[in-house]
């Protein structure tokens, strides 16, 4: 029986924390079959990101047509896009492919590495926004996107307000910078819900908001609605950053097989 299959188009992070390192862990914990369209290869450890090269518009649009024409998509998570002609063209091939499109709209890295061009905030805006299922900024990203400074669960509302107005059909605004317990935040202009989680006491996330995102497109991809698979994604990553670990010197990783151990 062919297996459900979901696709990332993201960065590579070569210290296996975040990026499409994280993203295939996740989607084969979550039992489906992940695929990879590779933007940039980074450089990346537990300290930091060092280096970060961006491929050619016409390698990322070649791996993408040669995975969805033959293999076929259920779901689809992005990353790391780099710039602003990657943006365009990988939003120009998700709009002609008939799967649930998961945007996380990487900005900044855990260590507050730049991993988006400035010139290419306005295409995720306009270009790749649009074609989301669902979008899941961390408040970096928000003020990023919309200028929102959010220090409380009625600045994720407004802030929801403001990425929704850029054309996703969700938004899921995550709150892990603010204090007190792991709040999100996923509505679609008509109804909430409130994810929340208690703040776990460890230093480990690395990977956090790639492993988040895939889950939910993992969850899509099996035909869950989207608060199913929110609520799923959720649960998944709360697990992984309780069982995160030490690696290197600096931030570990969430621990993607902690359903496994």
């Amino acid at each position: 029986m062919t297996p459900v299959r979901v696709l990332t188009v993201a960065g590579s992070d070569s210290g296996g924390g975040a990026g499409i390192q994280a993203d295939l862990k996740t989607m084969m914990a979550l039992g489906t079959h992940g695929m990879s369209v590779i933007t940039a290869v980074t450089a990346q450890n537990s300290l930091g990101v060092q280096g970060a090269w961006e491929l050619p518009v016409e390698a990322m649009r070649a791996q993408y047509r040669s995975v969805v024409d033959d293999i076929g998509v259920q779901a689809v998570k992005t990353g790391m896009l780099a710039s602003a002609p990657l943006v365009e063209a990988v939003a120009e091939l998700l709009a002609g492919t008939d799967a649930p499109v998961v945007v996380d709209p990487v900005g900044v890295s855990k260590h507050g590495d730049s991993l988006l061009a400035a010139s290419a905030l306005d295409s995720v805006r306009t270009k790749l926004l649009p074609v989301a299922t669902v979008a899941t900024p961390n408040l970096d990203e928000v003020t990023q996107l919309t200028g929102l400074e959010v220090t409380d669960e009625a600045g994720m509302r407004r802030a929801a307000d403001a990425v929704l107005r850029f054309g996703p059909r969700w938004a899921l605004i995550k709150g892990g910078h603010l204090s007190g317990d792991a709040v999100d935040l996923l509505t679609d202009g008509a109804e909430e819900h409130w994810l929340r989680a208690p703040r776990l006491d460890n230093r480990h996330t690395h990977g956090t908001g790639c492993t988040l995102a895939s889950a939910v497109a993992a969850g899509l991809a099996k035909g869950l609605t989207v608060p199913e698979a929110a609520v799923a994604a959720k649960e998944y990553v709360t697990g992984a950053i309780a069982a995160g670990f030490a690696l290197g010197g600096g931030i570990g990783p969430v621990d993607h097989a902690w359903r496994q151990r």
